[in-house]
């Protein structure tokens, strides 16, 4: 394996070949991690200085060092370095000074990126025309927090892709196929014991955050508020209520009523995602068994999973894959289905 060092203009710096470890962590909604264990040497020295890029060939993704740690003891001489994929750089930005978006959520997307401090050489990439559409406003809020809120309101993943013939970092959103085994369009794919491809299996299963009932209260006080209800049909223990302080969210002129009411309506639709049932499961497989990574399924896809002497049969999109590469040979560790989220608050205080 060759690891390929470049400065933050996208210049070629070196090669690594002597590392003890590499775990490259690719996620879907929020940016990847990557951490590398090296001998300490001069010249690795040299390369993983903070702010350097990381990069394998063909990968669509780099990572930018972020974190060094340098040991030199009896026991070990070694380097650490860390850090995030490349569109952690929006994490230095902020959404200014306040943007009002009704529409598709990938030309949000993007229209917040275009819209934020410029970033050295990155530039949008290919507009897919993904139908999503998203209701929001925002004011001085961190640019990459509200990249991931759009991402997993959506199912919208999003990536830097650096070109470093071109020099140009291309901002780009996907979605992953249905690999299902209810579907008929796309090669099916199945994790199971059948196809011997799941070991040191953790599943996980959680409905403490899980909401089905929201009130939305627009602007006004008291009785004269506006307040919207979604779920109201649900009854007894199945019904789990959330109130949702909308008074960001203002009719303007010219707005009706309806019109008003329907925006209200778009962020308790919006706030319902992050209180639902979640699942997971991770895994570790072999990236070239009966299914191969990246040639039959890939970061974003949607699978089938199946422990049949658990009584588990689901279909979860694949969020995470952690690739490690040591002692010349390489393992994935994938993450399927949704882990316990973060409240995500999407209110313009």
């Amino acid at each position: 394996m060759e690891i390929r060092f470049y400065n933050e203009d996208l210049n070629f710096i070196g090669l690594m070949e002597n590392q003890k470890s590499l775990i490259w962590t690719r996620r879907f909604y929020e940016p990847g991690q990557m951490r590398l264990y090296a001998p300490l040497t001069d010249e690795n020295l040299c390369l993983t200085a903070k702010g350097n890029l990381v990069w394998m060939r063909g990968r669509v993704e780099a990572a930018v060092i972020e974190d060094r740690i340098i040991k030199d003891t009896p026991e070990e001489s070694q380097i650490e370095a860390a850090g995030r994929f490349l569109s952690s750089y929006m994490d230095r930005r902020l959404i200014r000074p306040s943007v009002s978006f009704s529409g598709k959520t990938e030309v949000a997307m993007r229209s917040l990126l275009s819209g934020a401090f410029a970033l050295p050489r990155v530039t949008l990439g290919v507009l897919n025309g993904f139908d999503d559409t998203v209701s929001f406003q925002a004011t001085y809020k961190n640019l990459l927090d509200y990249e991931t809120k759009l991402s997993k309101t959506s199912n919208i993943g999003y990536r830097f892709r650096p070109d470093f013939n071109e020099k140009v970092i291309y901002f780009e959103t996907y979605k992953g196929l249905d690999r299902t085994l209810s579907q008929n369009t796309n090669n099916r794919v199945v994790f199971s014991e059948r196809y011997d491809n799941l070991s040191e299996i953790e599943y996980r299963e959680n409905d403490q955050l899980k909401k089905t009932t929201v009130y939305i209260g627009g602007s006004g006080t008291g009785n004269e508020r506006t307040i919207v209800t979604i779920g109201e049909e649900e009854t007894g223990l199945d019904r789990r209520e959330l109130f949702v302080d909308a008074k960001d969210l203002t009719q303007a002129d010219g707005m009706t009523l309806d019109e008003y009411k329907e925006k209200l309506r778009q962020r308790g639709l919006e706030k319902l995602v992050e209180y639902q049932e979640t699942q997971s499961l991770s895994c570790v497989t072999d990236a070239n068994g009966n299914f191969a990574y990246k040639v039959n399924y890939d970061l974003g896809d949607i699978v089938t999973v199946k422990k049949q002497s658990w009584g588990i049969s689901v279909n979860l999109r694949i969020t995470e894959i952690e690739e490690v590469y040591e002692n010349g040979g390489m393992e994935v560790h994938p993450v399927f289905g949704t882990p316990l989220p973060e409240t995500i608050d999407w209110r313009d205080d």
